[in-house]
């Protein structure tokens, strides 16, 4: 199937079968996968934590508002974090960094304020977000991005430390027959084409 075809059929899953579980095969392949997920200079400011635990599982799913139901039924959740103290960030991932990147990062980074630093290493982990959602098309894995978390809770059960922030959390596993949401039942819905994209 060419990646055209995967992306018309792929979509934001809403009801999972809670019987179907992915596979630990393909789990290592998607550590390895986000492992090698693309950032701005190399840069790699996140963290990524694969929920298994049923019982972790539905603690996050507690505190995640609507998105609960989802997560209880799917097999696994990964949470996706980002680096919260630059100093963390600048020794695991600068330091030892090729001296074009170094230089891109001392020269046009590090200057900005603290706040304008953090959007842009969050900005990476959004990357890292369309990656993982392709790479699991690819796969044949239904996966459901959210940002209806409650962040600071997530945080105290996952990054205790405060190095780290929970971004967004995904959801992944395989749709219950009766999601309305699949493309066969709804079909997506996109602006023209003509509207959003430009040839120059």
């Amino acid at each position: 199937m060419s990646f055209l075809e995967i992306a018309k059929s792929r979509y934001t899953t809403k009801k999972y079968d809670p019987t179907k579980k992915v596979s630990g095969d393909k789990i290592e392949q998607l550590k390895q996968i986000l492992n090698l997920s693309p950032s701005s200079i190399n840069s790699q400011p996140w963290k990524f934590t694969i929920v298994e635990s049923e019982s972790v599982k539905s603690e996050l799913a507690s505190l995640s508002y609507f998105n609960a139901q989802k997560i209880k039924d799917a097999s696994h959740l990964v949470v996706f974090s980002v680096f919260d103290s630059i100093e963390a960030f600048e020794n695991q991932s600068i330091h030892n960094a090729q001296e074009g990147n170094k230089a891109f990062y001392e020269g046009f980074v590090k200057p900005l304020p603290e706040e304008d630093i953090k959007a842009w290493l969050k900005n990476q982990v959004y990357i890292s977000l369309g990656f993982f959602l392709a790479s699991c098309a690819t796969m044949g894995i239904d996966a459901t991005p959210m940002e209806g978390i409650d962040r600071v809770e997530y945080d105290k059960l996952l990054n205790p430390d405060g190095t780290h922030k929970s971004t967004f959390a995904v959801a992944i596993g395989y749709r219950h027959n009766e999601d309305t949401n699949q493309p066969s039942i709804t079909p997506k819905t996109r602006v023209d084409q003509n509207k959003i994209i430009e040839i120059r």
